[in-house]
C-alpha cells in the first residue's frame, strides 16, 4: 500500500485563497456526512462507470476533498493509478486516512485546478465532481485547458457539477450552465430541512447560473466530442455529467 500527500504548491501560491469544499472549513469534519445526506456516493459511482476506467489507467481526480470520487475509481478499478489534487491540506489528510484504512494505493496532492500534476499528454482519464462551481469564470477555463494539455490524444475528461436544464440530455447542449460559484455543501446543508419537503423540478437552488456551462467551457478549450452524457435530480439541484475528448490530433 502506496499513500502519501505531495505539496506542488508555489512559494507565490502558499497564501492563495480557495474555497473550501463543505463551504466552510470549521465544516469539514461533516463533510462525509453531509455527502451521505446528500447522496453524493451515487453520484460518484455513475461517474466512475461513465468514465469506463481501465487496468492501470492514469487518473486525476481535480478538487478531490476528502477523496470519496477517488476511492470510487479504486473501488471499481483497483489496478487504476489515480491521484487526487486539492489545496485543502486538511482535507487531504482525511483522504489519506481513508485510503489507508482501505488499503489502497493513492497519490493526493496539495494544489489547484490550473495546474494539473502530470506531464504533457501523460493522463488517460481526468475526472472532477461537485468542485468546479467553487471556482471562479477564469479559473474553469484555466482548468480546461490545462486538462487538454494533461490528458492523452483520446483521453476523456468526465465533470459531475450542479446544471440548468438541458433540452438534449446526451447531445452537445451549449446552453447548459454551470452553477454559480461559491456554494458547497454548506449551502446543501441550510436548505436541506425545506428540500426535503420539496419537488426536485421546483428548487430555486439552480436559479443562479454561472458562465457558460461545463460543456461550453470544455468546447471553447479544443476537446472533442463534448455532451452531457447523464443527469441526476438531487433535492439541492440538478446534477450533470459531462464528458469529452482530447483530439487525437
Amino acid at each position: 500500500m502506496d499513500v502519501r500527500i505531495l505539496d506542488q504548491r508555489t512559494p507565490e501560491e502558499r497564501d492563495r485563497p480557495f474555497l473550501p469544499g463543505a463551504g466552510k472549513t470549521w465544516l469539514l469534519p461533516f463533510y462525509d456526512v453531509f455527502s451521505g445526506v446528500a447522496g453524493v456516493r451515487a453520484l460518484h459511482e455513475r461517474a466512475v462507470g461513465l468514465a469506463g476506467i481501465e487496468p492501470r489507467q492514469a487518473v486525476v481526480d481535480v478538487g478531490c476533498g476528502t477523496g470519496n470520487l477517488s476511492l470510487a475509481v479504486l473501488a471499481a478499478q483497483p489496478a487504476a493509478r489515480v491521484t487526487g489534487l486539492d489545496p485543502d491540506a486538511d482535507a487531504l489528510r482525511r483522504a489519506a486516512r481513508k485510503a489507508r484504512r482501505r488499503g489502497v494505493d493513492l497519490t493526493l496532492v496539495r494544489g489547484y485546478a490550473d495546474r494539473i500534476p502530470a506531464q504533457d499528454a501523460s493522463l488517460d482519464h481526468v475526472v472532477s465532481s461537485l468542485a468546479l462551481h467553487h471556482l471562479d469564470d477564469d479559473g474553469r477555463s484555466a482548468f480546461a485547458r490545462d486538462a487538454l494539455r494533461a490528458l492523452r490524444p483520446g483521453g476523456t475528461v468526465t465533470i459531475v457539477d450542479f446544471g440548468g436544464p438541458s433540452s438534449n440530455v446526451g447531445g452537445a447542449d451549449h446552453s447548459t450552465h454551470g452553477h454559480g460559484h461559491g456554494r458547497g455543501l454548506a449551502h446543501v446543508l441550510r436548505h436541506l430541512p425545506r428540500l426535503r419537503r420539496a419537488r426536485p423540478a421546483h428548487n430555486h437552488v439552480m436559479s443562479h447560473d454561472h458562465g457558460d456551462g461545463v460543456v461550453a467551457l470544455l468546447a471553447a478549450a479544443g476537446f472533442d466530442d463534448v455532451r452531457e452524457v447523464a443527469h441526476a435530480l438531487r433535492r439541492f439541484g440538478r446534477v450533470t455529467f459531462v464528458q469529452a475528448t482530447r483530439p487525437s490530433s
